[in-house]
Parts: structure tokens; sequence; C-alpha cells
């Protein structure tokens, strides 16, 4: 294996085309490693943990472009400079690039929304370009610092406008999927949403009992903070209120600044229509008093919006409960997510419990667990945080660490099972299912090796309109062994048996 590397000087990629690259590369014959990247301090030093820091792209600054590769062959190196290439556009599609918002506005005076998907050091200076244009923004950088996003969320509120983001990754605006979404019928249900993959799972469930989205606005997950105070969580719903084909309204977050919450909820009595409140850990009282609708899950949240708006018989499948068999050794529950509000539900299904839970993701920074670590006792591990995706892909994108992580995983003789999630939809992996195989294969032959039942549950969060079929993608968990979940909700309520299950063993 040999390392070969090139920069190219003042050549700008944004985050999404490079990651979707960057993935690809690491896909090609003969590659054990590929990197394509800006020439960012932080993405140098993501090499250089990567072993990848090789001489020639020391002096790569933020504006060029660096391909490093780890393969047989330095030859590789022209098939990812292919991947580079812009593809002729097809029949009926503009051909048009713009260097500036500006330009981009001037020559498309219609347009009235920018999606910004550019280094987290420049991303707040554009996304002011585009609110003083005019436009409506979807942020999709992170890595923005907060004092920005407050300022560009009052300079969009004082606008009129939506400053989605940063770090947003799922919108549906006027039936039109912006970055990763699923594709979902039209209907009267609109969501704001401090959650990207919480979003997808409500408006997927709300797809399968008949319904369908209005609007889908993301706030970004800092939005319930302290620091920001809800500014843009407000504005979503305000705009909802005044949406006509808005019926009832969803609102999604992981758990909220207190004096936050307080402050989203009162808005509910002005909406004129009814909300239904999913904050994971949130406060049954709290929503009753303000007049809303509490959901205790995302599930929950779906079914009693789609009551409301379209179907009040609309009903859900009970639970299947689990049924294995453990060695005396069996004793943890392991999740490794993609979704962090996916990871988010099933870790607190544990929590609830009465089990102690260790995940990547929460917010005691004495209890947080390095990307790095060996697992210990119940984890759960949300691989779309930035201590897995500092540098590198979302794993909805790349799955690479995550794969790597379920072979570790089976390794241990502790764990009982390991819980997964796969997400279907625009912008995500072409085959999360089949580029998994191989890995859940392999960890059940170390197991079966080892004497033991691995039992690994899985959820596939996608719509029978989806790209790769929905259908298609849980037939092949099937066909590999794996328990196939039907919700989020499910999976963190499966795990939860499963953890009783354990518990009544041990006794025994």
């Amino acid at each position: 294996m040999s390392i070969t590397a090139v920069v190219k000087k003042n050549t700008y990629f944004d985050s999404v085309s490079l990651m979707s690259i960057s993935t690809k590369a690491n896909g090609l014959d003969g590659v054990k490693q590929a990197f394509v990247a800006m020439g960012t301090e932080m993405n140098k030093e993501v090499l250089n943990n990567l072993g990848l820091l090789v001489p020639e792209l020391q002096a790569a600054g933020n504006g060029d472009l660096m391909i490093v590769v780890e393969a047989d062959s330095g030859s590789v190196l022209e098939e990812i400079e292919a991947l580079l290439v812009r593809k002729a556009p097809a029949a009926g599609e503009s051909s048009l690039t713009y260097r500036t918002i500006a330009a981009a506005k001037e020559g498309n005076p219609a347009a009235n929304l920018a999606v910004i998907a550019v280094n987290g050091a420049y991303a707040g200076r554009e996304a002011r370009k585009a609110l003083e244009s005019g436009l409506h923004v979807m942020l999709f950088s992170d890595n923005v610092p907060v004092e920005q996003e407050v300022a560009l969320k009052r300079l969009a509120h004082d606008k009129g406008l939506l400053m989605m983001g940063p770090d947003c990754g799922t919108a549906i605006i006027n039936n039109v999927a912006l970055c990763f979404g699923n594709a979902v019928r039209p209907g009267t249900v609109g969501i704001v949403a401090a959650s990207g993959t919480g979003a997808q799972e409500v408006s997927v469930r709300v797809h399968a009992l008949g319904g369908g989205i209005s609007q889908l606005v993301g706030t970004g997950g800092r939005d319930l903070s302290e620091e920001v105070g809800g500014i843009m969580m407000i504005d979503g719903i305000r705009a909802l209120a005044a949406d006509p084909r808005t019926e009832v309204i969803i609102l999604v977050s992981k758990p909220p600044a207190a004096s936050v919450e307080r402050k989203v909820l009162a808005e509910i009595a002005t909406a004129g229509k009814p909300v239904v409140v999913y904050f994971i850990g949130g406060s049954e009282e709290a929503v009753s008093a303000a007049g809303g609708h509490f959901a205790p899950s995302s599930q929950e949240a779906a079914l009693r919006a789609v009551r409301l708006a379209v179907d009040p018989r609309a009903e859900v499948e009970p639970l299947r409960a689990p049924s294995i068999d453990l060695t005396p050794d069996q004793r943890f529950v392991r999740g490794l997510f993609c979704g962090g509000t996916l990871c988010d539900e099933s870790m607190y299904a544990l929590l609830d419990a009465g089990e102690d839970v260790w995940s990547n993701i929460q917010k005691n920074p004495e209890r947080r667990l390095p990307a790095g670590s060996p697992s210990v006792g119940h984890t759960f591990l949300d691989f779309g945080d930035d201590d897995f995706t500092n540098g590198r892909p979302h794993p909805m994108i790349d799955p690479s660490l995550r794969l790597a992580r379920l072979v570790e995983e089976a390794k241990d003789p502790q764990v009982a099972a390991i819980v997964m999630d796969f997400i279907l939809g625009f912008g995500a992996h072409e085959d999360p299912v089949g580029v998994t195989l191989p890995a859940i294969e392999e960890a059940k032959r170390i197991a079966t090796e080892d004497g033991r039942h691995l039992e690994i549950v899985g959820y596939v969060l996608g719509t029978d309109l989806d790209t790769p079929s929905l259908a298609g993608q849980v037939a092949a968990l099937e066909a590999a062994g794996v328990t196939v979940t039907r919700s989020s909700t499910e999976t963190g309520r499966y795990a939860r048996e499963l953890v009783r299950i354990i518990r009544e063993a041990r006794k025994a």
C-alpha cells in the first residue's frame, strides 16, 4: 500500500458534495482509505490522526482541495479525480454555475431560498448575504459559532424570513425535500423540528398512517438551547399557523432548555391550530397546561397528528415481544445509530426502565464516551455526533466507522443484542442495508463460533415511495437473521424488553 496525495489550488467543493465523493472513493477497488476535503486545519488534523498527512498536504489552504488515497496503486487517483468532474445536465436541467449568492439571485430573480453547505468558518457570512438578499436560508453547515447563529436568526426574524440551521439537515418546503429527507405524500400535517432524523422519523410515521406533510421546517439542533432561545422554532410555529395547507402542527426536539421550552409552549395558545409536542424527556403536565397535545414518543406524535388531521380511528400495530436464548454472560444491549434522535429515543427507553446507559450524546461531559473507547455496560452511540463526523462524512452517507464498531461489539461476550438504524431518503447512502450486510454476517459468525446467539435489531426509516425500496431493505435484513422493527419507538421499546429478559434470566 502506498499513499498518494495532490492539492488542487483554489478549487472549492461544498461539504455535501465532498461527503459523497469521499464515500465513492472509498468504494473503489484497491483503496484502503481515501479522503477528499478542503485544506482546513481541522481536516489536516483528521488526516494526521489517520496517518495520511503527507508533506505535500501541509501547505494546503482553506480554499484548496486535498485528495489523498492509500491504495495498491497510485493510478487510482485518476479515478478519484474523475469523480470531481460534474456530469452534463440532463434534458431540461440548467447548466449554469454561479460564483456568488448575489449572482445566483440576479440570474434567478424568482428564487426565494438558499441552501448553504460551506465550511463553518465561512457559512455565517454566506448566510447573512442570502438573508440580506431576501432569501430564506437552509444552513447545512455545522461548526458555526453560536453567536453568529443568534445574530442570523434575529436578522431573519426581523426580515420575516426562515433561518433553518446551522446544522440543519432536513426540511420539506412546499413538497420539496431539501438535503436529507424522505419521499412523503403531501398533506395537512406541518412539522417544526430541532432534530433532522427526528423530523424524518415523524414524517415517515405520518405517511405510514395515511397522512401527509404540508411543510417541514428544520431549526438546527441548538435552537432550543438557552443561548439561542428558540427563535426559529417560534417563528416556525407562527409560519405554520399562517399556512393554509397546515391543519395540525407537530413540534420535535431533543430535551430543550427549561426556560426555552416555556417560551415555545406559550406559542401554542395563539397558534389557532392543534399542536402536538414531542420533546424527548418533556413534561406532559407543561404541554397540557399550554393547551398542546403531549406525545411521549415519535410514533405517538405522528399518531395523534393523523387522528386530529385525517382519521380519528388511526391505530398502530402492537409491540411484538422478543424471545431470545442467552448465555449467562450476556448482559448488555449496544446501540449503533446514524440518527441522533433515534439513538436518544432508544436510550431514553432504557433510562425509563431504570437502566444506566452510556452514550456519546449525553449532555453530562463526565459521562461522555470518547469515540475510540471500548463500550461498557449498555452503550448507545450516535455516529452522527461531532465526535465521529469531525472531518468525515455523516454515517448516513459513509457508514464505515459504524461497520467496524459492529464487528468489535460482536467480540464482547457480554453483549446480548445490537440495535441499529438504517436511514433511507434523499442524500442518504444508496443501499444502507446492503453495505452493512457483510459486517452483520461477520458479527453473527463471531458470536456463533463463540457458542452464543447475538440478537441484531434493525429499524429501516423510510417510506414506500423512497429509493431504495423500503420493502427490499427490510427483506434483506430479515434474510440475514436480523429482527426488524417498524418504528423508532418500537425499536426503543424492543430494546427495553430485551433488557427485561436479561434481568429475568440473571435472576433465575
